[in-house]
């Protein structure tokens, strides 16, 4: 079998920007939201019958504790925003399991998803639905992948060392170094991809950088300055580690069989319905 896991965030992101405004009976904003669904059932029609689908419920985290740069919901349409609980309540009555994620982030549900389904032998492969780099540190050869349904990419590990010039467990310690400006963390000055890539494809992991690395024949422009650098700022980068790894530890379900699809709940026909009567504008 395999396994879907959808990032509802970026879904509902992506569908809000790209769909013309619609209102619902009741003059609420729907369009992302239907959007998403029929991206769903998209996906469902094309053969997927094990899937579930994380939010960020709660724009805020545990990072925003460890960091106090990291993305909040500052500046979201309010049109946008309102149609989170909308779509979870939407998803659940089409019969897809939602992780609503409050303490953690949705990015964290799909990883702790992945490597849960990833360890059921009955699984053949996960598909992690998002583009977010973030989830690269998920993909493990071509038993977990990213795959972009915008773009109809998909991306193994040897896809994610070509796109970053290392290999998923040195994800996170790639995004510390070079920043990552979505999330609201800068990164160490600079430090950018290239040299980045180039350091870590040889010692991997941050504290496992030498101080004296520049004499190991690494090959990257201003290893004198970009050394001071990490000396200086090691533990701002192992902080910032932090913050960009996804944590696995968390309970999503308990068992693959719980993502089979088997139809919707009587109560999605009044959702469809609604949705169907909403009038763009």
């Amino acid at each position: 079998m395999k396994v879907y896991l959808v990032d509802g965030t970026y879904e509902l992101f992506r569908h809000y920007y790209a769909m013309p405004s619609a209102k619902d009976a009741t003059g609420r904003e729907v369009a992302a939201v239907r959007g998403v669904v029929h991206s769903m059932l998209s996906l469902i029609n094309s053969g997927a019958r094990y899937l579930g689908v994380a939010t960020d419920h709660v724009i805020e985290s545990f990072r925003n504790d460890l960091w106090p740069g990291y993305k909040t919901g500052d500046g979201i349409e309010p049109d946008l925003y309102a149609q989170f609980p909308l779509l979870e309540e939407t998803l659940g009555a089409l019969g897809i399991p939602v992780w609503a994620m409050t303490e953690f982030e949705a990015d964290d549900a799909l990883a702790a998803a992945a490597a849960y389904a990833a360890s059921d032998p009955r699984v053949t492969q996960v598909r992690i639905c998002s583009p977010d780099k973030d989830l690269a540190q998920c993909v493990s050869g071509t038993r977990v992948v990213q795959e972009d349904r915008l773009r109809r990419t998909t991306r193994d590990e040897a896809g994610v060392i070509a796109k970053f010039g290392v290999g998923p467990a040195s994800i996170p310690d790639y995004l510390a170094l070079v920043g990552d400006t979505s999330d609201g963390y800068p990164g160490l000055t600079g430090w950018g991809a290239k040299s980045a890539a180039a350091v870590l494809a040889k010692f991997t992991h941050i504290e496992q950088i030498p101080a004296d690395w520049r004499t190991w024949g690494v090959n990257c422009a201003r290893p004198g300055a970009l050394s001071i650098t990490l000396e200086k700022d090691r533990e701002l980068a192992l902080l910032f580690r932090d913050l960009a790894t996804l944590r696995t530890n968390i309970a999503v379900f308990d068992s693959v069989d719980q993502l089979e699809w088997q139809g919707p709940k009587p109560a999605f026909q009044a959702w469809k319905a609604r949705f169907d009567s909403a009038k763009e504008e």
